[in-house]
């Protein structure tokens, strides 16, 4: 090979730049009907956006939603399309409550477990509910340490959201029979997942010095069912690179455990917030309702 074309070659590499991974994660499957969706309808759509885009989720369950017949078969139909099922607890409490005890959350686990170890697409990640993990150092050890004893891997997050409150916005117009503007929703929640997804990656960047692995934190609820497929279609255009679930949980940092007080939130937050070097830059709590509320008024959503 002449030697010019080689160097042009190797000029071409060193400007190449990787696409930033992301993958999306779902909590919470339930069989809660809303008006104009059933729960069949909402994890129908869901399970189609990501069949459409060729990708796999992990989905973290939270035993009290799905603990009858009609959630097994949720369970079943998720599993049918060989997504992963993870753990969320049995019933949602925030460990960061002074009124969560240490032993209650304990057995919570373990109920949640016992519900879903007979089935083959289990897998022991677990997440917390609402990303807290803990408002006393010794709930916060204490759990982690419980969850090392029974083999389970953290499915942190790296870019958190409000999808939920958008979601229960929508849902509450529905209930009240007031006219809904779909694509008002539907270019709120893209603008807001972008967002977060650009402020997280910003912060990959600072803390870790590259782009991690991500995985966006979703619900499942009707805005994702509705909206899901779009999401990642915007991803894909603005030049991200969508990967399975479980796939990106096997960035190394995802093992990492960020030493704050109270614990908790996106896993970047926790160690922007541990490094001590970004305060101006992080809210408390990462992410919640509270910062949507006033714009979604002023917007009629």
């Amino acid at each position: 090979m002449p030697k010019f074309i080689a160097v042009l070659i190797l000029l071409h590499l060193s400007t190449v730049v990787m696409a930033t991974e992301v993958s999306f994660t779902i909590d919470d499957p339930g069989v809660q009907a809303a008006p104009s969706m059933t729960h069949q309808v909402v994890g129908e759509k869901i399970l189609r956006a990501f069949e459409q885009h060729g990708v796999k989720s992990v989905l973290f369950v939270c035993g009290m939603r799905i603990d009858t017949a009609e959630g097994q078969r949720l369970l079943d139909l998720w599993e049918s399309k060989s997504h992963v099922l993870a753990s969320h607890t049995y019933s949602h409490q925030n460990l960061n409550s002074h009124r969560t005890e240490l032993e209650a959350f304990s057995k919570d686990i373990l109920k949640n477990e016992d519900l879903l170890k007979s089935r083959s697409s289990f897998k022991k990640i677990f997440r917390y509910p609402m990303l807290k993990e803990g408002n006393t150092p010794q709930k916060r050890d204490q759990v982690r340490a419980l969850l090392k004893q029974r083999g389970y891997s953290l499915g942190q997050v790296s870019i958190d959201a409000s999808d939920w409150y958008i979601s229960d916005r929508l849902v509450t117009k529905w209930r009240k029979g007031e006219k809904v503007d779909l694509n008002a929703y539907r270019k709120y929640f893209l603008a807001h997942i972008w967002d977060r997804a650009l402020y997280y990656n910003d912060l990959s960047k600072k803390v870790l010095g590259r782009d991690m692995k991500h995985n966006v934190l979703l619900h499942h609820n009707p805005l994702n069912a509705l909206f899901l497929g779009d999401l990642i279609a915007m991803f894909k255009a603005k030049g991200w690179k969508i990967i399975d679930a479980e796939v990106a949980l096997q960035d190394p940092a995802y093992a990492l455990t960020p030493n704050i007080m109270p614990a908790g939130e996106s896993l970047l937050w926790g160690l922007a917030k541990e490094s001590g070097r970004f305060e101006s830059l992080l809210r408390y709590p990462g992410e919640d309702g509270e910062y949507l509320k006033d714009e979604m008024d002023r917007l009629g959503l």
